[in-house]
């Protein structure tokens, strides 16, 4: 493909929809440009603010977060599949209040719980206590919201 029909592209792709570098690097390759004009598109487009992984990953951190309940160990994996370097991620992460961090843990574990048909205590909690870490929620703080219920 011609560097500018991909240049065009890839610059619709990024103004429809946040998108990471690694993700717009897939397209291009997959477009058949070469490496050389993949990484200067790539360059053009983080010049022209089209491209942004600090951004990427700050919307993508609240969005998951925020609509699909997912703690910041899942949240750090989905990033590091997309190449996100980890400070970015780190940074990212920090933007989550605690509070509210903490407070919906608590609500899916107490949705869960009452969905649950166990009556053994012990089964019951293995049970919470991997669906949240199935939603990448923290060791400590999924035995600290248990030992509550």
């Amino acid at each position: 493909m011609e560097y500018k029909v991909a240049l065009k592209r890839a610059a619709a792709l990024c103004s429809r929809q946040e998108q990471c570098s690694s993700h717009i690097r897939g397209k291009l390759n997959s477009w058949n440009v070469s490496d050389e004009d993949t990484e200067q598109i790539i360059d053009l487009l983080k010049k022209e603010k089209f491209l942004d992984d600090n951004r990427y990953a700050t919307f993508y951190v609240r969005d998951k977060f925020r609509f699909n309940g997912w703690g910041k160990i899942k949240l750090t994996m989905m990033l590091r599949q997309k190449e996100i370097p980890k400070p970015v991620i780190e940074e990212a992460l920090n933007q989550i209040d605690q509070e509210s961090y903490i407070q919906t843990c608590t609500r899916l574990i107490s949705e869960k719980s009452k969905n649950l048909k166990e009556t053994n205590q012990f089964k019951r909690k293995g049970k919470l206590f991997r669906y949240a870490a199935q939603r990448g929620f923290e060791s400590d703080l999924i035995h600290q919201i248990l030992s509550y219920l």
